[in-house]
């Protein structure tokens, strides 16, 4: 990734930290704004900042992203239109104004972190599930108009993580059942995530594309 530039969302902390610091690691300029610097419930700020940018990204990691947890009669409007706008929402708009320009210079690699949740289900978790199976499908369908023009898209559906909104999301008793209940019996690392994110990223994908993989431990082939 030596040279080539990326921008991703949701970059202080958890996977979105590792995602940048891989890709540093890898040579490339990272660019990771803040909520501040980029609101991504909003959709004309969102269309703004791509607009803005000077340079057109080589790298697009849509990672940033909500998990208010609800069960089905206790999901609000209000909590739906956050989840789906940062979820689904955003990562459309920055791909709608940024995947015509990567198209344009003949490269480009986008990876939306999606979850397990998109492929298998589990309580409290529907309005999360929705807008990551929306993210799945998302991918699917802007990696066929755009892969004739070396642009790459593909989703990563990571499972459990041990990061801060898993430690928020699930109790310890809760942890130790799940670790029972993955193949590899342990969580997986935000940077064992990330240097998945930077394979799909790099020169060295050169073929792979419309594709959500999933980084789970085994946890979805049981």
């Amino acid at each position: 990734m030596n040279g080539r530039t990326a921008l991703v969302t949701g970059g202080s902390r958890g996977i979105g930290r590792a995602v940048v610091e891989c890709f540093e690691r890898l040579g490339a300029r990272v660019i990771a704004p803040s909520r501040a610097e980029l609101d991504l419930r909003d959709a004309g700020a969102i269309e703004a900042y791509a607009a803005a940018l000077s340079v057109t990204p080589d790298v697009l990691v849509n990672n940033a992203g909500v998990n208010p947890l609800a069960a089905f009669p206790e999901i609000g409007d209000a909590d739906l239109d956050e989840v789906l706008a940062v979820n689904l929402l955003a990562p459309l708009r920055l791909c709608r104004t940024l995947a015509p320009r990567m198209a344009a210079q003949g490269y480009g690699r986008i990876v939306n972190i999606s979850s397990v949740w998109s492929l298998v289900a589990k309580p409290r978790r529907g309005a999360y599930s929705i807008s990551k199976a929306g993210l799945n499908a998302m991918t699917r369908a802007l990696a066929v108009e755009v892969a004739s023009q070396g642009v790459l898209v593909n989703a990563v559906a990571a499972g459990f993580v041990a990061t801060e909104l898993t430690v928020r999301n699930n109790s310890p008793e809760d942890l130790e059942e799940v670790v029972r209940q993955i193949p590899a019996a342990r969580l997986a690392q935000p940077s064992e995530v990330a240097e998945l994110v930077a394979f799909l990223c790099s020169e060295r994908n050169a073929y792979a594309t419309g594709q959500v993989v999933a980084c789970d431990g085994g946890y979805t082939c049981l």
